[in-house]
C-alpha cells in the first residue's frame, strides 16, 4: 500500500520541490496552501507524474482548517504517514517595530498550527499502528539571528525545541519527529527584501550571505526536499529530536571569504 504524506505550504519553493520528490518517492501527496492559483499549477504537474495527490486550499491561522485537512486526507487516501511542516510567514521589522497583529499570525502560522496538526496526525498514526513521521522546518537563523525578524526567529527557536519534545511524546508508537533548518535557499521568500524607500535589496543580501558560505552558493528547493523524504524513510529509522542542519556550511562559519581574502590572499 502507499503511503500518504502531507505537506504545508505545498505552493511554492521548498514545499512545492518536496511534493514532486514525494510523488517520485511513490507517495500520496496532500498539498496544502492559502495560494489556489499556485496549488492548481502543481497540481498539473503532479497529474503528469500519475501520482495520487490532492490539493487543499485553507489558512493554517483557521483551526477548522487543521480539522479539515486531517479529515480530508483520510477521505480520500485512508491513511496519514508523514506530515511535513513546511509552511511559514512572516514581515521584515525589528523588535522595535513588531506590532502584536504580525506576531501573532507569525506563530500561529509557523508553530501553532505545527503543533495541532502533529497532535492531530500522531493521533491518526497511532491508531493505525504502524508509526510514522513528522518532519518541521525550521530554519538556521533560529541559531544565527538577523534581528529583523523576531516572530519568525521565535518560531523557528520553538520549533527545533518542539522537535525534541514531540520525539519523546510519540517515540514509542513508533513515530519519529526530526527536522530539518535549511540555509539561505533560493524561493521567492528569499527575494522580498526592500529598503525603506521600497527598493528591493534582496541581491544585496543574498550576495553577503553567499560571501559566507563555504558551498559559495545558495541551495535549491530541490536539495532541501531530498532531504526530507530521505528522513522520512526508512533508511533514516533511527533519526528522531534532532534538526539536520542543511546550509552549506554557512553556520559553522566566522567572517566572510572576502574577509578572509583580505587576510590570506592566496588561501582564500
Amino acid at each position: 500500500m502507499k503511503k500518504t504524506v502531507i505537506i504545508t505550504g505545498a505552493a511554492g519553493g521548498i514545499g512545492r520541490a518536496t511534493c514532486l520528490q514525494f510523488a517520485e518517492a511513490g507517495y500520496q501527496v496532500v498539498a496544502s496552501d492559502i495560494q489556489i492559483t499556485e496549488l492548481e499549477k502543481l497540481a498539473q504537474d503532479l497529474k503528469s507524474m500519475q501520482a495520487g495527490f490532492l490539493i487543499s486550499e485553507g489558512n493554517l491561522e483557521d483551526p477548522d482548517y487543521w480539522q479539515r485537512l486531517i479529515a480530508d486526507t483520510l477521505s480520500r487516501f485512508g491513511s496519514i504517514d508523514v506530515l511535513v511542516n513546511n509552511a511559514a510567514w512572516r514581515v521584515s521589522g525589528s523588535a522595535r517595530t513588531q506590532t502584536l497583529e504580525t506576531w501573532e499570525r507569525t506563530l500561529r502560522v509557523c508553530l501553532t498550527a505545527p503543533v495541532f496538526l502533529t497532535q492531530q496526525a500522531a493521533a491518526v498514526m497511532e491508531k493505525q499502528g504502524k508509526g510514522g513521521v513528522v518532519v518541521n522546518i525550521s530554519s538556521m537563523m533560529a541559531a544565527r539571528p538577523s534581528g529583523l525578524v523576531p516572530g519568525y526567529i521565535a518560531a523557528k527557536g520553538a520549533i527545533e525545541s518542539l522537535t525534541k519534545e514531540l520525539a519523546v511524546t510519540y517515540g514509542r508508537q513508533g513515530i519519529r519527529v526530526v527536522g530539518v533548518a535549511p540555509g539561505y535557499i533560493e524561493t521567492p521568500l528569499s527575494n522580498d527584501y526592500t529598503d525603506q524607500s521600497g527598493e528591493n535589496i534582496s541581491q544585496k543580501l543574498i550576495d553577503h550571505l553567499v560571501d559566507f558560505v563555504p558551498a559559495n552558493r545558495g541551495g535549491k528547493p530541490e536539495e532541501i526536499a531530498q532531504a526530507i523524504v530521505w528522513l522520512s524513510s526508512d533508511g533514516a529509522g533511527y533519526i528522531s529530536g534532532t534538526t539536520l542542519l542543511v546550509d552549506g556550511g554557512f553556520t559553522p562559519n566566522f567572517n566572510a571569504y572576502s574577509i578572509k581574502h583580505l587576510q590570506y590572499p592566496e588561501e582564500f
